[in-house]
């Protein structure tokens, strides 16, 4: 994981909420944890990391806060802190 990716993966656990992070950031920093990732129909994205199984909206635009906490919650319940990729 480069320091862009471990910046995005910080943002996303920032407080408050960060609500302008590119989808395709997010996605190349999920990939960058070993995610499988598969597109699904319209915009959705699945995502499979550590055993654990999720679906996003991930457009070409910024992630609205209620999808940011969203790929929060999912890495949170794979085991994936912020503190084990340090800037």
């Amino acid at each position: 994981m480069n320091h862009h990716h471990r910046k995005i993966l910080h943002a996303i656990f920032a407080h408050p909420v960060n609500s302008n992070l590119d989808a395709k950031d997010v996605t190349h920093v999920l990939a960058g944890l070993g995610a499988d990732i598969d597109s699904k129909t319209g915009s959705r994205v699945g995502v499979e990391l550590n055993g654990y199984a999720a679906a996003f909206h991930l457009t070409n635009h910024r992630l609205l806060k209620a999808e940011v906490l969203q790929v929060r919650k999912f890495l949170e319940t794979c085991g994936v802190t912020p503190d084990a990729y340090p800037l």
